[in-house]
């Protein structure tokens, strides 16, 4: 197999590292996450109240091919941006798997005829599953 044909040939995990069924906890945006507080008022900003049906209708409205998930926001960047408390980002993010290394193994598969590739969004407890196999073993 040559590098071209290879989906992981810039990874630097391999398939074995990702296949099977994987959990993230808490890491989707909740309704229990950490908001700013305005320390005069004690109240929390309009930009910052949001719920989780709005963040996942705003994940779902991205123009892309790549599904996309909901994931908090950090306090620091809606003070700075006065954006709402969550993002979208791809389900494979690195946000979401804990590191670069993890979220370049997904988007291979992902991208690759060879996996097959699912997720579970839990809006409810903020975790993520993400299961791979083999796209001759489904």
């Amino acid at each position: 197999m040559t590098s071209d044909d290879d989906p992981f040939h810039d990874c630097e995990l391999d398939p074995e590292a990702i296949l099977g069924t994987h959990t993230f906890k808490d890491v989707l945006f909740a309704d229990e996450i950490e908001t700013p507080v305005n320390v005069l008022t004690g109240e929390t900003p309009a930009h910052s109240q949001a719920t989780v049906k709005e963040a996942k209708e705003f994940a779902a409205s991205i123009d892309t091919e790549t599904p996309q998930i909901a994931l908090p926001a950090s306090v620091e960047s809606q003070i700075e941006t006065q954006s709402k408390p969550y993002t979208a980002a791809a389900f494979f993010h690195f946000k979401a798997t804990g590191s670069l290394e993890r979220h370049r193994a997904y988007h291979a598969a992902y991208e690759s005829e060879a996996f097959t590739v699912d997720f579970v969004a839990d809006y409810e407890s903020g975790d993520l599953t993400l299961t791979v196999e083999r796209a001759d073993d489904a």
